[in-house]
């Protein structure tokens, strides 16, 4: 059994290696595919409308093209991403979706539209203050724009049926993606850092129902096995992006296990469904509204810290990893209140910086080294 599912992880890490094979082997199924940039993209109105939607988060790669459009202080995901587009490896994408919740995001769709002639820009501009009943009517209007682009480029209409038919498929997979995070949790003698994360970024570059199928197969043959005593450190991740091979292979090598996340790339993503309403597109826009502790999303009440401080209780974490995207002025500014909080808790807390464009990552693993020697005395 154990074989099965080392073969289904083996196959969500093969998927998450390439995606450029995934957008040919869509678009040659006839399916055409809209890429969705950081961090919230209204990807149902996508599935809606009988299309792939392609998650672009960056790469590990070096950037010289970007710099032309970007100074260095711009973080890596967007400079990676513009890059890829630049150099035409998005091509055969049929537009990209980019929101502007940062300043740097602001920036990037400008550059985009000016850079990348052949990939259409769709933008998604969402409201800062969420929380008020103008911002889900103003929000909703741009989804209604955006749906009328998409069934321009589709060719197909997205009826209310076609619309509540794709949230419930979404809210299934973020369903299912929970359960996994919690097996992922119980399991970490089966599913290793490096694991995990495949898992989670593969379904970025697939359809939603084969992804949960692939991902309810897993958590079936998981629940079979023993739980079995984890005899290293157990650590709960935040930050932006966490998809570094080489961090992950450092946490491995100190035996560490993450139980919980709250990564922009990762559960922030999936925490959150949308309520069901007799309007799918005020549905949408209010799980936007309903969206908390996240770095780019305006909070006055601060409540990341307490909402992470949680997840370690819960799965009685030994510490909290703090993967630093450079140069991202939210997750910078949320950083100083987070760490008041941790240290009156008294939770260990690490921060490692996070570039795509950097290949070396020792002081980081010196680093983990004494961090994980400290926590274990």
């Amino acid at each position: 059994m154990t074989n099965d599912i080392k073969g289904l992880l083996e196959e969500f890490s093969k998927i998450a290696s390439e995606p450029n094979s995934r957008i040919d082997h869509y678009i040659n199924k006839g399916k055409k595919v809209i890429g969705c940039l950081p961090v919230y993209c209204p990807e149902e109105i996508v599935y809606a409308a009988d299309m792939i939607a392609f998650g672009i988060w960056g790469a590990e790669r070096e950037v010289s093209e970007a710099k032309m459009y970007f100074p260095s202080f711009i973080c890596s995901i967007l400079q990676t991403s513009l890059e890829m587009g630049l150099r035409g490896h998005l091509d055969k994408l049929s537009a990209v979706m980019i929101p502007g919740l940062c300043d740097s995001l602001k920036c990037m769709g400008q550059n985009w539209k000016q850079g990348v002639k052949n990939v259409e820009l769709i933008p998604v501009i969402h409201p800062q203050n969420r929380k008020i009943e103008a911002a889900v009517e103003f929000l909703g209007s741009q989804y209604k724009t955006i749906k009328s682009k998409l069934e321009e480029i589709s060719g197909n209409e997205i009826s209310d049926e076609k619309l509540q038919d794709a949230i419930n498929v979404y809210n299934q997979h973020r369903k299912s993606m929970r359960e996994f995070i919690e097996i992922a949790a119980k399991y970490p003698n089966l599913i290793t850092p490096s694991q995990r994360s495949a898992v989670i970024k593969s379904s970025y570059f697939m359809e939603k129902p084969e992804h949960s199928k692939m991902l309810d197969e897993l958590i079936k043959l998981c629940k079979e096995q023993p739980e079995k005593e984890w005899d290293g450190l157990k650590v709960v991740t935040t930050g932006i992006i966490a998809d570094s091979p080489s961090i992950l292979k450092i946490l491995e090598d100190n035996n560490i296990a993450i139980v919980a996340d709250d990564i922009a790339h990762e559960s922030r993503q999936f925490r959150t469904d949308v309520v069901s309403s007799h309007d799918p597109i005020e549905a949408l826009a209010r799980q936007f509204s309903d969206r908390d502790g996240c770095s780019v999303l305006y909070d006055p009440e601060k409540k990341r810290g307490s909402m992470i401080i949680d997840k370690v209780e819960k799965y009685d974490a030994d510490a909290i990893i703090v993967l630093m995207t450079k140069f991202c002025d939210p997750e910078e500014y949320d950083y100083p209140i987070m760490k008041k909080e941790f240290d009156e808790r008294e939770i260990p807390t690490i921060l490692i910086e996070v570039d795509q464009q950097m290949k070396n990552y020792e002081q980081a693993r010196t680093m983990v080294e004494t961090f994980s020697d400290m926590v274990t005395i």
